[in-house]
């Protein structure tokens, strides 16, 4: 996987045709969906042919979002693909405790990802993200967060939305990926809904649709002018290692450096 993934496309497990094309359809991770996507009627034909799929390693890295793990599905999903090859990760659902983590990270070597979509799960990010070294990102789920707190505004989740960030930081995690932007038609509103994501910490985003694809990574790209002053940066750092300003009154240090460092890096993907 890229050191620095932007987009996680998810698709139903149900859809076999459908997995096959969003394999190539440019995701740094695609996510195959048991959960929400998949009528409880085709549960068990999705999680048969997302074992199918996944009994070889893929193309590009796949992770699976598996049901929540208090329903009557999640030990099966488990169970079959807690040792595929073809599977990269695992995603766990409505995660409420880090207790639900250290659970299932004993029965599988696969790196897991913890969705937060509950208040309670906000409530205990921290824990959560720090629960078990398998554990390699956290997130959240916005649909089911909006409906558990009542929100009838956006700005509603911006509190949850920095909590998740920062605990993810202060665990040692990667930045996490913004939700999905539900409306595939409306672009604008997803790229201007990125960048406010960038504003908060957030790095990529979850896509439910191939052509939220290049939108989302466009976002999240350093700019021409943001890679220049990255470089500035580290020229300045490489002749004088400690705290110091430029001329244009910049003041660095190591912190300032760091970021510049993951700027040139996200940079290398154009």
């Amino acid at each position: 996987m890229t050191p620095f993934p932007l987009t996680w496309l998810y698709v139903p497990g149900d859809r076999p045709h459908v997995v096959a094309k969003a394999l190539v359809a440019g995701a740094d991770v695609v996510v195959i969906d048991l959960e929400d996507a998949v009528a409880p009627d085709r549960k068990d034909y999705a999680r048969a042919a997302t074992t199918e799929r996944l009994c070889e390693p893929q193309s590009v890295p796949v992770h699976v979002r598996v049901n929540a793990l208090d329903g009557p599905w999640a030990a099966a999903d488990l169970t079959a693909l807690a040792t595929l090859p073809g599977v990269s990760g695992l995603r766990l659902p409505k995660v409420t405790s880090p207790g639900q983590i250290r659970q299932v990270a004993v029965a599988t070597p696969v790196p897991l990802y913890a969705l937060l979509e509950s208040a309670l799960g906000i409530e205990h990010a921290y824990a959560i993200a720090t629960a078990h070294p398998s554990l390699r990102g956290v997130s959240l789920g916005e649909a089911d967060l909006r409906a558990d707190l009542g929100l009838r505004a956006d700005a509603g989740l911006d509190w949850p939305r920095s909590r998740v960030v920062v605990a993810a930081r202060a665990a040692g995690l990667a930045p996490p990926a913004q939700s999905v932007h539900p409306d595939i038609r409306d672009l604008d509103g997803l790229a201007t809904s990125c960048a406010r994501g960038r504003t908060l910490g957030f790095l990529g985003r979850a896509a439910i649709h191939p052509r939220q694809l290049p939108v989302i990574e466009r976002a999240y790209l350093p700019t021409s002018a943001e890679i220049e002053a990255a470089e500035t940066i580290i020229k300045a750092a490489a002749t004088n290692e400690g705290a110091q300003a430029l001329p244009d009154g910049r003041f660095v240090d190591a912190a300032v450096v760091a970021a510049a460092q993951r700027t040139l890096s996200l940079g290398r993907r154009h």
